[in-house]
């Protein structure tokens, strides 16, 4: 677990913190069985991951976790470093998608 965001981290946590996209709380670097996820959300059981360029050359690994996570039941979505940093409304518009089912309790 880390304890320093990296700055694409930084800047999605500022969006997601104290319940300021659509009221979810969200939590970052949550333990979920053996892994840490970037950011989890519990009323919708959401993970988000942010991937920088190491995830290019742990791919297999990758996909297995997130196998591993959607066979607990948690939805999984991912995004770039470089997204996150470029387009972070956009970003907050697919998070807000995958919330849209679920009402935070």
């Amino acid at each position: 677990m880390r304890h320093e965001p990296t700055p694409a981290e930084a800047v999605l946590w500022e969006k997601l913190r104290n319940k300021r996209l659509l009221g979810f709380r969200f939590r970052r670097q949550h333990p979920i069985d053996r892994h840490v996820v970037d950011f989890y959300c519990p009323n919708a059981r959401l993970v988000i991951e942010i991937d920088g360029p190491v995830h290019d050359s742990t791919k297999a690994e990758d996909e297995a976790r997130q196998r591993h996570l959607e066979e607990l039941g948690y939805r999984v979505i991912h995004f770039t470093n470089d997204v996150v940093i470029r387009s972070p409304d956009k970003v907050l518009d697919q998070i807000s998608a995958m919330l849209a089912d679920h009402r935070p309790k």
